[in-house]
């Protein structure tokens, strides 16, 4: 599995950066290698891509989205794929994009591809393409808003940012003083609560 980071200042506000991104049949306008992309529902959309000659087709499932922050999906047939872009707010004008790719390079020519970073310059491009669309554009040429959030991580502590998400800079917040990571309810017994409050500690 290959990652590429790429990141972008937009003289665009958050809200207009993000509500463009949500149009995703506009992604061919700015996409190389991207032919069609077609709305099936909320959450799923159908690829066509052309890239370097290969021709693929395939569907990707949005996994989380949060309205002005980020919007994350992966490919649920066909090529193996995921990503996810956060928005962040530099001031009323300016927004940061940063971009993360998770893919599975196939046969010779996407391997070779990737290899020269030819991959990581198409997506620099692509990025490129959408600062200038959204710049000349102004605003939105649609939005769409919705809420859904990330699949709960069994076995793992529950974070304040999904463990997906590129790093901002510091280390997530756990939860802790005997929470369930999974159920989110108390393990601490009745008894057990008591005695730590006579004793003014907190629970472990």
């Amino acid at each position: 599995m290959s990652t590429i980071e790429r990141s972008i200042d937009v003289r665009v506000p958050v809200s207009t950066a993000y509500n463009q991104w949500t149009q995703f049949e506009t992604f061919p306008q700015f996409m190389e290698g991207v032919e069609e992309i077609t709305q099936v529902t909320d959450l799923r959309t159908h690829w066509r891509t052309n890239i370097a000659g290969v021709k693929r087709e395939f569907d990707a499932e949005i996994t989380e989205q949060r309205p002005d922050e980020r919007v994350a999906w992966k490919s649920v047939d066909g090529e193996e794929q995921a990503g996810v872009v956060t928005f962040h707010r530099l001031d009323d004008e300016n927004t940061r994009i940063m971009l993360q790719l998770d893919f599975h390079p196939e046969g010779v020519v996407e391997k070779a591809g990737d290899a020269l970073g030819i991959v990581s310059h198409r997506v620099k491009g692509d990025l490129e393409r959408f600062k200038t669309f959204i710049e000349d554009h102004g605003a939105a040429t649609g939005a769409w808003r919705g809420d859904k959030d990330a699949p709960p991580q069994r076995n793992a502590p529950r974070t304040e940012e999904d463990p997906n998400a590129i790093a901002h800079g510091a280390p997530p917040v756990t939860t802790a003083g005997g929470i369930d990571p999974v159920t989110g309810r108390s393990t601490v017994s009745h008894d057990e609560a008591q005695r730590a409050h006579d004793e003014g500690r907190p629970l472990t």
